[in-house]
């Protein structure tokens, strides 16, 4: 048995790698009243490029307010994306799973506490935009909770 190495699918995966930062618009939820943030990736590829590791934090009025850590795989023997979310909430994270279109990477996550839709839509190579849509308990639609656009910049501090 030949072991899984990195592929084209993978390699798509390294637009991610960098820093990134850029302005965030949240709506209010059980988490928060929503408004304004400014939202910080730092990407890295890890395990011999197997792996996409993302560090999140998002500031409001100068002031860390939410942190979290992503881990992303392909899923070997196909062009599936998984991805783990850790965060400062401390939900235990359920895999959310996801495929390209073009240059937008879709995911979809199915939790206790109802469904999420994630996408990132690069436009170039610098810049990308994160939209996330829940849909919470018996709610019969998606409703944007949170829309970030975000530039490469050079390396956080840190």
């Amino acid at each position: 048995m030949e072991l899984p190495r990195p592929g084209p699918a993978h390699a798509r995966l390294r637009r991610f790698i960098g820093d990134w930062s850029g302005p965030e618009q949240l709506a209010p939820s059980p988490w928060g009243p929503g408004g304004t943030a400014t939202g910080h990736f730092h990407c890295r590829e890890a395990l011999g490029g197997m792996a996409l590791l993302q560090e999140y934090r998002e500031e409001k009025d100068g002031q860390v307010v939410f942190e979290g850590h992503g881990v992303v795989l392909v899923e070997p023997g196909s062009d599936n994306v998984l991805w783990w979310w850790f965060d400062s909430l401390g939900f235990p994270p359920d895999a959310a799973v996801g495929r390209w279109d073009g240059d937008t990477l879709h995911f979809e996550k199915h939790s206790p506490r109802g469904s999420a839709r994630y996408h990132y839509a690069f436009e170039g190579n610098d810049r990308y935009r994160f939209v996330i849509e829940n849909r919470l308990g018996d709610a019969a639609e998606f409703s944007e909770f949170m829309r970030g656009d975000y530039v490469r910049v050079p390396a956080m501090p840190g």
